[in-house]
């Protein structure tokens, strides 16, 4: 029984762990995750929470979520690509 829980431990067919969170320290779903994120005590990843504001969701709906716009255009690309480069220049 351990070891077949062993094997499932952040996998796709783990239905406590978020496979997702085990993997990147991420979670698209967030706090309203059906699964739990565990979190480590000390990691090498930096996580950087609400650094950049995507301006494909900043636009609200009616009921305060954002609607995500169509496919990104030219101008979210270079948008994204100039933040990157300071983030990543500032951060090196």
């Amino acid at each position: 029984m351990a070891e077949r829980l062993a094997n499932l431990y952040g996998t796709e067919k783990d239905k406590v762990n978020c496979p997702f969170f085990f993997k990147i320290g991420a979670c698209r779903h967030g706090d309203r995750c059906s699964r739990m994120h565990n979190r480590p005590i000390i990691s090498e990843t930096l996580l950087l929470k609400n650094m950049y504001l995507n301006p494909a969701l900043a636009t609200v709906g009616p009921d305060g979520q954002p609607i995500p716009s169509a496919a990104p255009d030219e101008k979210s690309k270079e948008v994204f690509e100039d933040f990157y480069e300071d983030v990543l220049g500032e951060l090196s």
